[in-house]
């Protein structure tokens, strides 16, 4: 994709950190190279495929709040009813054909998702909603861009999907959902060390032999209204890979779609995926997060799995939910941890609170 003008000033942000005045966007698979250039660069992917950098001109580090001009907090969805792309009829009967997918051996786990949706004709401010989830999901990898007409991106996720720091680089899997710990499961378990050991193989393909280490397993988060199992992998990026002009190119063609919302394996539950849902997930279940090149090269980034994720296109705001099937999932339990991962943020959109 080439330069694109500016059409906006733009704004993105995530936790101490604000940015302004895009300067241009970039197709990350088509030219990994740019995303070396010196700056702060958003990365938007979808699921799908696509990934978008955007560059920022200008940005304000350390801050808990800039002084940025933005509409009171607002619920853009204040009332509305929620539509779905699949009903709890349709899901339950996916879940089972993913059992089947399971029990012929053509995949161990996979996560099927549903989409929600509700007409919004004017363009909502992005900053606006944000402000509304900081205050009743607060979540470690919340952020945000907003680039009018162009990209429309508010995330409320508590998954990482890479963070890079000097020559290291980090990856947490979520899998296992609940109200309390104490509803945690054996599938749980089991799922999150199915994934885990995917996302620790992805990351062989970026890091020097033998660095790849699973630093925590099985711990378990709290975050407003559930719990979740989250595991830790990270090794020391092949020296290779990081002083590569197509790093970003690398990167994606190890770890991405981040496992976790895909499954096990990869290729696998892709196809699977794609035969059961009926809508594309978008920028949902793709990666959401920021890139800083400093004058020297030198690469730091923290990228989420874009769950717990709103975006607004072509007068439609959109919200993902979904679940990790195994052979041990029971469809209208998988169907009941949608509603729970949906119910709190989708709430808030709706002007309805989050209790």
């Amino acid at each position: 994709m080439p330069d694109q003008p500016r059409e906006s000033p733009g704004l993105a942000w995530f936790a101490g950190l604000e940015l302004s005045n895009v300067t241009q966007v970039i197709d990350v698979r088509e030219q990994p190279e740019r995303l070396r250039e010196p700056g702060w660069w958003v990365v938007v992917g979808e699921f799908e495929g696509p990934v978008r950098a955007w560059r920022f001109a200008d940005a304000v580090v350390g801050a808990d709040d800039v002084a940025v001009a933005v509409p009171a907090a607002s619920a853009p969805a204040a009332g509305a009813s929620w539509r779905t792309s699949l009903d709890q009829a349709a899901y339950e009967q996916a879940v089972e054909a993913a059992r089947e997918q399971i029990r012929e051996g053509e995949v161990y786990q996979v996560n099927v998702c549903r989409v929600m949706s509700l007409d919004v004709p004017d363009e909502p401010d992005a900053r606006s909603l944000a402000r509304v989830l900081e205050a009743g999901n607060p979540a470690p990898y919340a952020g945000g861009i907003h680039v009018p007409g162009r990209e429309w991106v508010v995330c409320a996720s508590p998954e990482l999907f890479l963070r890079i720091d000097g020559d290291t680089i980090a990856s947490a899997p979520i899998k296992g959902t609940a109200h309390r710990a104490g509803g945690l499961s054996d599938k749980d378990r089991a799922e999150n060390v199915m994934i885990t050991d995917l996302v620790r193989n992805d990351l062989q393909y970026v890091c020097v032999p033998g660095t790849v280490e699973v630093t925590s397993l099985l711990h378990v988060e709290q975050h407003p209204g559930l719990v979740h199992l989250v595991s830790t992998v990270q090794g020391a990026l092949d020296p290779e890979v990081a002083a590569a002009d197509d790093l970003w190119a690398r990167l994606l063609d190890a770890a991405y779609p981040p496992g976790s919302v895909s499954g096990a394996p990869k290729s696998s539950a892709l196809r699977i995926i794609d035969a059961l849902e009926p809508v594309a997930r978008g920028p949902y279940c793709g990666t959401f997060g920021w890139v800083h090149v400093a004058d020297d090269g030198t690469v730091r980034a923290e990228l989420a799995v874009a769950i717990r994720t709103f975006w607004w296109r072509d007068g439609v705001l959109n919200f993902g939910t979904g679940a990790g099937i195994t052979w041990g999932s029971d469809p209208a339990r998988e169907w009941a941890e949608t509603e729970l991962k949906a119910a709190r943020l989708v709430a808030l959109a709706s002007g309805a609170g989050g209790d």
